[in-house]
This record gives structure tokens, C-alpha cells and sequence, in this order.
């Protein structure tokens, strides 16, 4: 199998240069908040994966999409009405600076809730 963090160059290298830098940006990020992550492609997106998948991003025309699932938009709901938001999804526009700070958040945030999953499953056994 192909080295995961391969493919996901091979995915950011597919878009221009100013979207390029948001997605290597962002990638950034999150290594830096959830260095222990595995970085994978899943759903032909960028995806972080630690006792379970912890969120996916993707780019499109004028937006980044970051996918941290419902739990975390609800966490966060108040410091994200900047943003247009769904059930599990943050759209960053491509013509405003990344939130650096609050996407650390929410990825530390998914982190701590992927490992108490994670410590209460096997708790259980």
C-alpha cells in the first residue's frame, strides 16, 4: 500500500497554489495538535485517524471544508458563527485567514473525546 501522507501531498498538489497553502497550512495545524494522528485518505479526503477518525478536510473553489463531526461543532458552536457550519462541517473561506487557534482546539478537542472513547470501550472488556 502507498505511504498515506503520499497521497495526501498527491491531494493538495491537485489544487492551485493559493488553496495549496491553506490545505498545507491547515495540515500543519494538525500535526502539530495531534501529532500521534495517522494521516490517511478516506473518502478521497484528507483524514486524520486516532482510535478511530478524528476529521477529514477538503478543499473546493472558495472554501476549506473541515469535518471535525457534530460533537465538536457543538462544542464550539459560539466561537464558530464567523463560519457557515452544518451538522459536522466547518466551511473556512479561502479569502479570510485560518483560525489557528480555534482549529487547535477542535482538533485537541477530538483528540480527548476519541481517546475516552477509546479508554471507556476497553474498560468494558
Amino acid at each position: 500500500m502507498e505511504n498515506q501522507s503520499a497521497e495526501v501531498d498527491r491531494y493538495i498538489a491537485g489544487f492551485p497554489a493559493h488553496s495549496q497553502s491553506y490545505l498545507m497550512m491547515l495540515r500543519t495545524i494538525i500535526k502539530n495538535s495531534a501529532p500521534a494522528a495517522v494521516e490517511v485518505i478516506s473518502y478521497n479526503m484528507p483524514a486524520y485517524k486516532l482510535n478511530g477518525i478524528l476529521f477529514y478536510f477538503a478543499a473546493f473553489t472558495k472554501h476549506i471544508g473541515f469535518y471535525p463531526v457534530s460533537s465538536a461543532i457543538r462544542a464550539f458552536k459560539e466561537e464558530l458563527t464567523a463560519y457557515k457550519i452544518g451538522k459536522g462541517s466547518i466551511q473556512f473561506p479561502l479569502d479570510k485567514p485560518l483560525p489557528v487557534d480555534l482549529i487547535s482546539r477542535i482538533v485537541e478537542f477530538r483528540v480527548n473525546e476519541n481517546n475516552e472513547k477509546s479508554k471507556n470501550k476497553n474498560k468494558n472488556f
